[in-house]
């Protein structure tokens, strides 16, 4: 039965992560759409394409649905595309950015309000949480990516780039901009012949709202249904991640 259980885990763990990397897909499928639909085809003259193919690599999107998203939007089939930003409050105040991408305005509100409703939260209007949140650049470089170059000298580009900060870990390197120094950084790494894994804006917390483990995964299991929606790109909160939380999270 261990043995069984076990496997049960690891196949409930790995369709998770499959879901996961499918709504990854889908998003930037969406985002290369509706660059190629408004700039062309073509990423060399298109830097919001560029982009979007960079986040698809990054994300081991293949080739194959890479293109297949060009040609969708170079021959109108995202004409219908737009994206849209809702916010409000979740279960226990806890702030939330809802980022959509759709061809029906209409089904996707009526979505993101009964979600907000059915957690005990309400739908508020655009604008109404502009302090809470902060639009940042986030870079993520491989290790690989800037092997062989000198630490310092790097982190000295990043800066001149326009980096507030640089983390670092086994992996990779995360770089935080201004949203106004979010053009800067790209061509900086592009100065510096480094390919980002991602590169894109969020909507970072000046503050976080810190719970119970209880009234926490409350929190998160609205999130993960505005994540489920199908119309739905990116969600935020400024819920705080305490160590008891994330505990009881990898239990």
């Amino acid at each position: 039965m261990a043995g069984h259980s076990k496997w049960a885990n690891i196949k409930h763990r790995k369709a998770a992560q499959d879901a996961k990397r499918a709504k990854v897909w889908t998003r930037i499928i969406k985002e290369i759409t509706i660059a190629a639909r408004d700039g062309g085809g073509d990423p060399e003259s298109n830097p919001s394409l560029r982009l979007a193919i960079q986040n698809g690599k990054g994300a081991n999107m293949p080739k194959d649905t890479i293109e297949r998203a060009i040609k969708k939007g170079v021959g109108g089939e995202g004409a219908n595309l737009e994206p849209v930003t809702y916010e409000g409050y979740g279960p226990n105040g806890i702030a939330i950015v809802v980022e959509a991408m759709t061809d029906n305005i209409n089904r996707t509100v009526a979505n993101v309000r009964s979600i907000f409703t059915k957690s005990g939260g309400s739908l508020g209007t655009n604008g109404s949480l502009s302090f809470i949140f902060e639009q940042k650049g986030i870079f993520t470089l491989s290790r690989q990516s800037i092997e062989g170059q000198d630490a310092d000298e790097v982190e000295m580009h990043l800066i001149d780039g326009g980096a507030e900060d640089i983390e670092s870990n086994d992996e990779s390197v995360i770089v935080t901009t201004g949203f106004e120094d979010f053009g800067s950084m790209q061509k900086k790494l592009e100065e510096m012949g480094v390919e980002a894994s991602s590169a894109e804006v969020q909507r970072i917390p000046n503050n976080t709202t810190a719970l119970d483990v209880e009234a926490a995964q409350k929190v998160l299991a609205t999130i993960e249904k505005f994540e489920e929606d199908d119309d739905v790109t990116n969600v935020y909160h400024n819920l705080e991640l305490t160590d008891d939380l994330l505990n009881a999270l990898n239990a």
